[in-house]
């Protein structure tokens, strides 16, 4: 096995796990009706990362030359703010006001706009507004999907 099939092995596993832990914890959530989308988004996301576990590991997969450790480096900080906002901050300060706090600060990490543009700024704030209102619309008007609440939302 190469060493970039190993890695599509190893990450597609991982994925397949998370995808195996939140299908188990959305179905065994109450009440019961509060949860038929994100079941049903649980499903699908276990079914394709089934897929590409199976795939992964028969070699069927086509892999690149995989993922190095300045690309690794580019991603922890976006994941570590991903991390704490959705897993902690959404349960104190609530789930609409974590996650646009979030998408800003990981829009902001990652624009190559520099930090003293004003111009950026504005931008960064149009595209989160309008992004986070897009967000709202889906989840909590149409879906109306039950999100964690706080403090302020």
């Amino acid at each position: 096995m190469t060493a970039f099939r190993l890695q599509h092995t190893i990450s597609s596993g991982i994925v397949f796990l998370v995808a195996a832990i939140i299908t188990y914890i959305s179905f065994t959530q109450e009440p019961a009706d509060a949860f038929l989308f994100p079941r049903m988004i649980a499903i699908f996301f276990i079914s394709l990362a089934a897929w590409n576990f199976v795939r992964a590991l028969t070699g069927v997969a086509k892999v690149g030359v995989g993922l190095d450790i300045v690309e690794f480096k580019n991603i922890v900080p976006g994941l570590a703010v991903m991390l704490i906002f959705m897993f902690f901050a959404a349960k104190v300060i609530g789930f609409f006001l974590s996650s646009t706090i979030a998408f800003m600060i990981i829009f902001t990490l990652y624009d190559p706009a520099p930090l003293n543009d004003g111009k950026a700024w504005m931008k960064r704030l149009i595209v989160t507004v309008c992004f986070m209102a897009v967000m709202y619309c889906l989840f909590a008007l149409l879906l109306k999907v039950q999100t964690p609440s706080g403090i302020l939302f």
